[in-house]
């Protein structure tokens, strides 16, 4: 018995000093996500809690900036990742920022309008004289916001935008706005678990845009691929987990996410299950050319690209599994 224990920590002091040799050679990467610390990333948690970005020689820290934010510190390479909707790319490439998108987290745009059903808003061009509350004049809910008026004939001219940072569902509920902008897999929950009764308008259903997912820029791209190569495998690693084991994804949540334990463990899990269903692909991290034909469409319609981008250089799926 003596013996056994002898060698049980034996092993355990040398896992102990490979581990203290491991983390001297890990590689520091800042993870701009765009929002506060929410179930949505249980893929990220899952990557931490089950060591897969230490695997890749990497130790991930999460920064939750405002998405509009990302590209400028990812192209100064102040940053060398960050995750953002598609639209911040070509927007960030037609200032002239080298930022290039490496794999898709998202495979559908998470963007909804919704409005209680006393509205009688049920397609886009309903939306028309109504005032829509959205975080602020940027980010997803922004652009998916325009991209449905687009679809409904609508400019921002037929409605009142109202800037309410992220309070959509305290607005709709005490009808400060008629209609919000929110996240498909967020806010729409909330909502029904309160007991209101929504008409939602999923852009999803109107048109396929490239959505949320990492970015590197090019000096990173072309220095450190194997860096790159293992930030992607790292994040699709957790993401495969987290729909794999919903459960499990909640549970790593738990030490990410303050407060969430005190949370409505009912509506937090329905957010995960519905933001799971936007993460399945077949080939997970894979990005749709034609949703980048579609977002560079839509924004030049808007008027908010100038001219056409050479989207070769925007996105690839070079590094995906």
């Amino acid at each position: 018995m003596k013996r056994l224990i002898n060698a049980a920590l034996a092993a355990l002091f040398l896992l102990s000093a490979c581990a203290g040799k491991n983390t001297q050679k890990l590689t520091q990467v800042r993870l701009p996500v765009g929002y506060i610390p929410n179930v949505q990333f249980a893929p990220l948690y899952m990557a931490v809690q089950k060591g897969y970005f230490v695997a890749q020689g990497i130790q991930v820290t999460f920064d939750y900036s405002m998405e509009n934010d990302i590209t400028a510190l990812v192209g100064a390479d102040t940053d060398q990742f960050g995750i953002v909707s598609g639209e911040q790319v070509l927007l960030a490439r037609a200032k002239g920022l080298p930022v290039v998108y490496v794999t898709a987290w998202y495979q559908q745009y998470p963007v909804s309008v919704v409005a209680k059903a006393e509205q009688g808003i049920k397609t886009p061009a309903d939306l028309k004289g109504k005032t829509i509350g959205l975080p602020g004049m940027y980010g997803a809910n922004y652009i998916g916001l325009r991209a449905l008026l687009h679809a409904g004939g609508l400019t921002e001219a037929d409605v009142k935008l109202d800037s309410i940072g992220y309070t959509q569902v305290e607005a709709l509920a005490a009808d400060r706005d008629q209609a919000v902008s929110v996240y498909s897999n967020n806010e729409p929950i909330q909502l029904k678990a309160q007991g209101y009764q929504l008409d939602e308008l999923r852009l999803a259903d109107y048109v396929k845009l490239a959505s949320n997912g990492l970015i590197t820029n090019e000096k990173t791209l072309s220095s450190r691929p194997e860096l790159v190569q293992g930030m992607i495998k790292a994040i699709l690693q957790g993401t495969a987990d987290a729909i794999a084991d919903p459960e499990a994804a909640y549970q790593a949540s738990l030490s990410f996410v303050e407060n969430l334990a005190q949370a409505d463990t009912a509506v937090q899990k329905q957010v995960l299950a519905t933001t799971i269903e936007f993460w399945k692909a077949d080939r997970l991290g894979y990005s749709d050319p034609q949703s980048w034909d579609n977002m560079q469409s839509v924004l030049l319609e808007m008027g908010l690209l100038t001219q056409p981008l050479e989207l070769s250089k925007a996105f690839n799926n070079d590094y995906v599994p």
